[in-house]
């Protein structure tokens, strides 16, 4: 029915009333079309001007600059060797750095001593730190075949994560410590 609209000698105002009497039902597709086929056909292959050119660039350096920047991700910033020195800096299982690096712990319960070691570590500020632990995405580098999709799991305790690591008692106490 469309198609018999489309190819109509005239699919002006009057073709339109008499498609729309015979087809009610399909009255928003028949003006959708009907307006489709009467829109002018701009084909202009002709560069810009220089005016338009400049107008065009204009406006998309006030639209750049209105848009906010996105804050990179320290985490992302960091290669698989840059986690092994984290690691080593900080003294830590290569598993308890995955679980940050994942952000499967919970950024309450990471003493603000320790998250400032880890943005040393990292090359960066706990401002940081603390604004890229909410956006964490799963990790792309774990794909696995699997019958469901993907999700992050619950955030643990930091102190969860230092004893499932094996991490000794009293290193525990040291790296949960709030002060020296």
């Amino acid at each position: 029915m469309l198609d018999a609209f489309a190819v109509e000698n005239d699919p002006g105002r009057s073709t339109l009333e008499r498609y729309l009497g015979l087809y009610p039902e399909y009255a928003g597709e028949l003006i959708d079309l009907s307006r489709e086929l009467s829109r002018e056909v701009f084909d202009d292959t002709a560069p810009l001007s220089d005016a338009d050119q400049a107008l065009i660039d204009a406006a998309w350096l006030q639209h750049s600059k209105a848009v906010p920047g996105a804050t990179a991700d320290p985490f992302a910033a960091l290669t698989v060797d840059d986690w092994r020195t984290v690691a080593q800096r900080l003294d830590l299982p290569r598993q308890v750095v995955t679980a940050l690096r994942e952000r499967r712990i919970s950024l309450a319960s990471i003493p603000r001593r320790f998250l400032a070691m880890l943005a040393e570590a990292m090359r960066s500020s706990v401002a940081q730190l603390e604004s890229s632990w909410g956006s964490a995405q799963l990790a792309g580098a774990r794909s696995y075949k699997a019958d469901d999709k993907p999700t992050a799991g619950e955030q643990v305790t930091f102190e969860e994560v230092l004893i499932d690591a094996g991490v000794p008692a009293d290193k525990r106490a040291r790296l949960l410590a709030e002060a020296d």
